[in-house]
């Protein structure tokens, strides 16, 4: 029995079911877990279930299950691994060992199932959810992800015990260029339906994706909702801008073939050649990543000598203490101008990428390569940003000169306008919503 039950504003427990949580720098973990203290804070007692990936939660109630299927457990394994040997070689032969039992097994799996490798967390999460349930009689039942499975297992466990559902969905679970299997894509549907037919209150994050579900399942109706996440105000320490002898533009976040630095390589390579007093005053600082393969090969077409550091994954610095997400922190809130990527594919138009809501605490400039997305346009110009097409090269090229005679004229001022996206606001409208709910359902 919760001891708040019965208190003024207490909201009751609320089961949340979130495959990434707590796995720090992964923004899918950072969606959820940056609520959890301000929904205690609102009269809710959260209980957690989630992957094995992240660390265990010392503040909430936090259960942590694995997936039952090879490929889900080879992930998981991985970030386990990861998390309790330091040592790069013996983490590489580990990790070695353990796929090579698990590879007979993962075979079988992909030849007959073709779906992301986290699909089959919803069993165990399912078993717990229903043991939680009976023990602590939630209120709510809240998915969030990220892993498509953590609303498979809200469904089930709604559809079972008649507790209100309320889903978050990070990204959309469908579009029109779908580069996955056919399985994929039918099971990603068939969750999309069950969501918007069964679930209490669903929310996107963008106002395009909410639209195109809507068309796509109008039976969701007024229950659709679009709800930007935003995050914590981030911990930058002493950490403040100061312009050095090179004009600094930083990238941090992952780097993928459908997210990468081609065009930016291109334009400034372009850039540098008609203007060449330029060539040794920038530095690209790419933290959190490798350059990927698309990145790579741009950058041989459109050479960069001496610009471009790969800083990497940083690890906790042994003479400081600080993990490697407090490093990438400071030196966000330090660079000259952050670069935000959005990709090129149609998919971009209903998705916003979530390290806009980190750089917006910055208070620094942020270029941003938009491909289509009005409210991401709407966001960066309503702030004073750069936002270009993320395709075109000239354009940016033009952004990218206005960039380097501000930056000599000691113009790439803090902005103190920045009005960041906060997670009191998120958690607000979800605790409002959650409310509608559970009176809907009294």
């Amino acid at each position: 029995m919760n001891n708040d039950a019965g208190k003024p504003g207490y909201r009751g427990t609320w089961l949340i079911l979130s495959h990434g949580f707590n796995m720090d720098g992964r923004a899918a973990s950072q969606t959820i877990t940056d609520k959890i203290p301000l929904l205690i804070a609102q009269g809710v007692t959260p209980v957690v279930v989630s992957a094995q990936t992240g660390t265990k939660d010392s503040v909430v109630e936090h259960h942590q299950v694995p997936a039952i299927a090879p490929s889900g457990l080879k992930f998981d394994m991985r970030h386990i691994l990861r998390k309790h040997i330091r040592n790069r070689t013996a983490f590489k032969i580990v990790k070695g060992l353990v796929s090579l039992v698990l590879l007979p097994f993962y075979l079988l799996e992909r030849a007959i199932i073709h779906l992301e490798s986290q699909w089959s967390w919803f069993v165990m999460a399912y078993f717990t959810g229903a043991r939680l349930i009976k023990q602590h009689k939630p209120a709510i039942i809240y998915s969030t992800g990220g892993a498509n499975s953590a609303h498979f297992a809200g469904y089930l466990l709604a559809r079972h015990f008649g507790i209100p559902w309320i889903a978050e969905l990070h990204d959309p679970m469908i579009h029109d260029q779908w580069r996955g299997s056919r399985m994929a894509y039918r099971w990603a549907a068939y969750l999309e339906r069950m969501i918007c037919r069964h679930a209490s209150a669903a929310w996107w994050f963008t106002e395009m994706a909410l639209a195109r579900a809507r068309e796509r399942n109008p039976v969701l109706g007024e229950r659709g909702h679009m709800i930007i996440p935003g995050v914590g105000t981030p911990d930058f320490q002493s950490a403040a801008y100061r312009k050095r002898d090179k004009l600094h533009f930083a990238h941090c976040g992952s780097l993928a073939e459908s997210r990468n630095l081609a065009i930016f390589f291109e334009a400034l390579h372009g850039l540098l050649e008609q203007h060449p007093q330029y060539r040794d005053m920038v530095q690209i600082d790419v933290y959190s990543s490798k350059l990927d393969g698309v990145s790579r090969a741009a950058l041989e077409r459109f050479p960069l000598p001496g610009t471009v550091k790969e800083h990497g994954r940083l690890e906790t610095d042994p003479a400081t203490g600080k993990s490697g997400r407090q490093q990438v922190l400071e030196a966000m809130r330090q660079t000259d101008v952050l670069l935000l990527l959005h990709g090129s594919d149609p998919f971009c138009e209903e998705y916003i990428p979530s390290k806009l809501f980190e750089y917006l605490w910055t208070k620094r400039p942020v270029l941003g390569l938009i491909w289509r997305n009005p409210q991401l346009e709407r966001i960066m110009a309503e702030r004073g940003h750069h936002a270009v097409n993320a395709l075109d090269v000239q354009g940016l090229q033009a952004a990218l000169l206005e960039i380097f005679r501000q930056w000599e004229s000691d113009e790439l001022k803090d902005t103190e306008f920045s009005n960041p996206f906060t997670v009191e606001d998120a958690v607000a409208q979800i605790v409002a919503l959650a409310g509608r709910v559970q009176k809907g359902a009294a």
